[in-house]
């Protein structure tokens, strides 16, 4: 049997393991609710709702349109790739940025930040996970189907090589889906600690910070996958997630502290009347000591 019908799905639920798994570990160290991982779960999808759109719609057309009227510009992909990055930068930087504003108004700590960011990584791996499977999926029932059938006479070829590739790859290159996820979730837990010093640090720049270091991550793995290896690409990307890591743990913070109930003044003493003792020949006799 051939070893890609293993990894191949295999590849997919790494990617749904790692997004789970780090959102479990965190939240019974921290000792938080999942709220915080949903929200910053669904601010990725939210910022992909306009991202993508954009792209297609906007970004695509005017790549091309430049690349029609400015042909030298074919020799400079690096200025395609940074309006990529940039893209990407925009759109999930400041959607975090709402998400601080307007949702989690009272995640205010490191590690709040911190799940956040596994949170937006996290839904990001599992979602390229389940895509993974069902491209598995697909590409199995297509295998031994008869192509004519399903798709136009002119793209018979094409889905041929296609599905001629996916079986003959390497089975260490189909596992790389699952690396290039483990690398790129402690980015995404960087990108969200920088986006929320500008509420406890009151310093907006720092949003722009984060804004740029998405792009020139993105920018250069885009542009590098254009002219070196895949396995060089992820070993930069790795890299970069110690970096990431560095990132995370120098911006560290103390915890606030709870806050605390108003200390009450002390009740004032309340003296109690002495009842009054009539002085007669009986009483003195008896307190009297014998």
């Amino acid at each position: 049997m051939n070893i890609l019908y293993l990894t191949h799905p295999l590849n997919g639920l790494l990617m749904i393991g790692l997004g789970l798994g780090l959102g479990i570990w965190l939240t019974r160290r921290f000792r938080l609710g999942w709220g915080i991982w949903w929200a910053g779960g669904a601010t990725f999808i939210l910022s992909q709702v306009g991202h993508i759109p954009f792209n297609l719609n906007v970004l695509n057309p005017w790549v091309q349109q430049i690349l029609a009227a400015q042909p030298s510009l074919n020799g400079l992909p690096w200025a395609v790739a940074a309006l990529y990055g940039l893209s990407a930068g925009v759109f999930e930087e400041f959607a975090r940025y709402a998400m601080y504003r307007w949702w989690l108004k009272d995640a205010r700590s490191w590690r709040k930040g911190i799940l956040a960011g596994a949170g937006h990584g996290g839904i990001e791996a599992i979602l390229l996970g389940l895509l993974t499977l069902a491209s598995f999926f697909q590409v199995a029932a297509l295998q031994d189907a008869d192509l004519s059938t399903l798709v136009p006479e002119e793209q018979i070829s094409t889905v041929s090589q296609q599905i001629a590739a996916y079986w003959s790859l390497p089975w260490y290159d189909s596992l790389l889906g699952a690396v290039e996820r483990l690398f790129t979730i402690p980015f995404h837990i960087a990108a969200s600690v920088m986006v929320l010093q500008a509420f406890t640090r009151r310093k907006p720049a720092w949003l722009g910070l984060a804004v740029l270091w998405h792009a020139l991550v993105d920018a250069a793995a885009v542009y590098l996958a254009g002219f070196v290896s895949i396995y060089l690409v992820e070993a930069i990307i790795g890299l970069a997630a110690l970096l990431n890591l560095g990132i995370i743990f120098a911006l560290r913070q103390p915890e606030p502290e709870p806050p605390t109930a108003p200390s009450l003044p002390p009740a004032p003493m309340q003296t109690l009347p002495l009842a009054e003792i009539e002085e007669n020949a009986e009483n003195l006799d008896n307190t009297r000591f014998t």
